[in-house]
């Protein structure tokens, strides 16, 4: 349990830390990258990009594009951490066929050859059925309990390991998930802007310019881009880490299951 404190916290920091490192990184890219003069028309930022810069175009977008640039950061930095995380969770060998094998032990009450299992497949299902497997043994040497109280004993101590196993799988999806929903809708803020500031540009120009609004539409037109790209990638990433979760927390239930179902039918 204490390593899993240990790990949570960790995540709990990497949290915190990756996303003002994330708005750093950012913002010294959009700053002195895509705002370097070699990028613009005369070595300034203040005028025109070069035709076909695209570095240049992107800064036009404005401040909201920094904002932007540190949702995509975070989504790539956190996608890596739920990766290695996930599979790290997952086991080193192949779920089905240790979930196979361990139920051939468990009916045959060979809990030392499982334990062994456990400890080469690792994972969270291997952590929740290695837990099972010391608790079924305990249980074998109590003779104070009731067949049904120590059925009742297995299934709390497996529902105990398993709430301690699911939120580390499951933690910063949210983070994920949020940024899924509000990239979208700053990319539209970021375009609102830059269209407010074309037309206000034109009107205090006096006179229509079909060239310089179409410039300042597509200026603007980049914070929508980018929103919506950062979200479908934070949707894709989401969805696949959400998956590889189920897939997990059904072997979870499928050990418990096992174990439970193998005790009552081996202690009459």
């Amino acid at each position: 349990m204490e390593k899993k404190a240990k790990k949570s916290d960790f995540s709990g920091v990497f949290s915190w830390v990756a996303i003002p490192v994330a708005f750093g990184v950012a913002l010294s890219v959009y700053l002195f990258i895509m705002g370097d003069g070699s990028h613009f028309q005369g070595g300034s930022n203040e005028n025109q990009p070069l035709a076909g810069d695209f570095f240049g175009v992107i800064y036009k977008g404005g401040f909201i594009v920094p904002v932007l640039m540190t949702l995509l950061l975070s989504v790539i930095t956190f996608t890596f951490e739920r990766f290695f995380a996930i599979s790290r969770a997952s086991g080193k060998g192949n779920t089905a066929n240790f979930l196979a094998s361990l139920k051939d032990l468990i009916a045959k009450e060979k809990l030392e050859e499982a334990s062994a299992l456990c400890d080469k497949q690792k994972g969270s299902v291997a952590n929740v059925a290695k837990s099972a497997v010391a608790k079924y043994g305990e249980l074998k040497k109590e003779a104070d309990l009731t067949k049904e109280q120590k059925v009742v004993a297995l299934q709390k101590e497996i529902e105990e390991v398993t709430a301690l196993e699911l939120p580390a799988l499951e933690q910063n999806l949210v983070v994920i998930a949020t940024i899924s929903t509000i990239a979208t809708l700053i990319g539209l803020l970021g375009t609102v802007i830059g269209m407010i500031r074309a037309f206000a540009a034109m009107s205090a120009a006096g006179a229509p310019d079909s060239g310089a609004l179409a410039n300042g539409i597509s200026e603007a037109l980049i914070n929508t881009a980018f929103g919506i790209g950062t979200a479908a990638i934070a949707i894709i990433m989401y969805n696949y880490f959400t998956t590889r979760i189920d897939k997990i927390t059904y072997s979870i239930d499928e050990v418990g299951f096992t174990i439970s179902q193998s005790y009552a039918a081996n202690n009459k």
